[in-house]
C-alpha cells in the first residue's frame, strides 16, 4: 500500500516537471536560443574575444537567456489563463486543465526569470539590462495590455522576440557594434509575417477568445498585404549584412526571394489558410537556416 502510494508520488511530481516545462514554451525557447548563440559567436569573432577559451561565457549567456525567456512564456501562460481554454491550441494547457496552481505558475515564472537575469548580470550587465526589456515589453506591453486591445500587439511582440541576439552580442560586446541592431532588425521585421501567418491559421479561436489578432479584425486581404510588404522589407535588412561575405549574401537572397514569391502566390491561390500554413512553416526554416548561415560563414 505505502509502495504504491510512493509510485503515485514519484508519478506525480513527473507529470508536473513536465508541465513547468510546457509551461516554458521549450519550442520557442530553443528556437530563440539559436539566434542567442549567433550573436555571442558574431561578437566573439568582431571583437577578437576568444570565445573557445572563454566558454563558459556562452554558456551562461545561453543558460541565463534562455532561463528569461522560459520564465516569460511561463507568466504569458499564467496570464493567459483565462482565454487559452477558448482556444484550440491552448485549451490542454496545465493552467487550464488544472495540473498547476495559479500561484505555483507565477511562483515559477518570477523565479526563471530573475534566475536568469542575475545569470546574466554575472556574465555582463548590459545583457541583464537587455533581457528586463524584452521580459518587460513580451509580460507587460505584449500579454497584459496590447494582445486585449490592439492589432498593434505584433509589433510589441515582435520587439521583445527581437531581443535574443542583443542579449548575446552585448555579453561579450555590451557596445552593441551595428551588426547587434541589424541581427535585432532582422529578428523585429521576421517575426509580423510569422506571427501573422499563425493568426490566420487560428483565425476564428483568436475571434472565440476576443484577441484582436489583424486577421480577426482586418479581414485576411489586409493581413495578406501586410505579410508580404514585411517579407519585402526584410530582403534587403537582411542584405546590409553583406559583408559577411558571397556565401550569407546569395543564402540571404535566395531565402528572402523564395518567401517573397510564396508570399506574393497568395494574392492568387484561393486557400487562404493553407497559404498562412506554407508561410508560417517557410518562417520558421527562414530564420533558422539564416542565422546558422551566419555562424557558418564565420568559421
Amino acid at each position: 500500500m505505502a509502495g504504491s502510494r510512493m509510485e503515485e508520488d514519484m508519478e506525480t511530481k513527473g507529470k508536473s516537471w513536465k508541465d513547468y516545462v510546457i509551461l516554458a514554451k521549450m519550442g520557442i525557447v530553443n528556437s530563440n536560443l539559436i539566434t542567442v548563440f549567433a550573436g555571442v559567436f558574431l561578437a566573439s569573432f568582431y571583437t577578437d574575444f576568444p570565445l573557445i577559451h572563454n566558454l563558459h561565457i556562452l554558456f551562461l549567456t545561453l543558460i541565463g537567456a534562455g532561463l528569461v525567456m522560459a520564465g516569460g512564456c511561463t507568466l504569458n501562460n499564467y496570464i493567459d489563463r483565462d482565454i487559452d481554454p477558448v482556444m484550440e491550441r491552448t485549451k490542454d494547457r496545465p493552467t487550464v486543465t488544472g495540473k498547476l496552481k495559479p500561484s505555483n505558475v507565477l511562483s515559477a515564472g518570477l523565479f526563471e526569470a530573475a534566475l536568469g537575469i542575475m545569470i546574466l548580470g554575472a556574465v555582463e550587465p548590459a545583457a541583464a539590462v537587455i533581457s528586463i526589456a524584452g521580459l518587460i515589453t513580451y509580460v507587460l506591453i505584449y500579454t497584459m495590455w496590447l494582445k486585449r486591445v490592439s492589432t498593434l500587439n505584433t509589433v510589441a511582440g515582435s520587439m521583445a522576440g527581437a531581443v535574443p541576439p542583443l542579449i548575446g552580442w552585448a555579453a561579450v560586446d555590451p557596445g552593441l557594434h551595428i551588426y547587434a541592431w541589424l541581427l535585432f532588425s532582422i529578428m523585429f521585421i521576421w517575426q509580423p509575417p510569422h506571427f501573422l501567418a499563425l493568426a490566420m491559421k487560428r483565425c476564428e479561436e483568436y475571434r472565440a477568445a476576443g484577441v484582436p489578432m489583424l486577421p480577426v479584425v482586418a479581414g485576411f486581404a489586409m493581413t495578406k498585404r501586410q505579410i508580404v510588404l514585411y517579407v519585402a522589407t526584410l530582403l534587403p535588412i537582411s542584405l546590409f549584412l553583406y559583408e559577411f561575405g558571397v556565401v550569407y549574401t546569395v543564402a540571404a537572397t535566395v531565402l528572402g526571394a523564395g518567401w517573397l514569391i510564396l508570399g506574393a502566390a497568395g494574392f492568387k491561390m484561393k486557400d487562404d489558410v493553407k497559404w498562412a500554413r506554407f508561410m508560417f512553416v517557410y518562417s520558421l526554416n527562414y530564420m533558422t537556416i539564416l542565422f546558422i548561415v551566419m555562424v557558418v560563414v564565420h568559421i
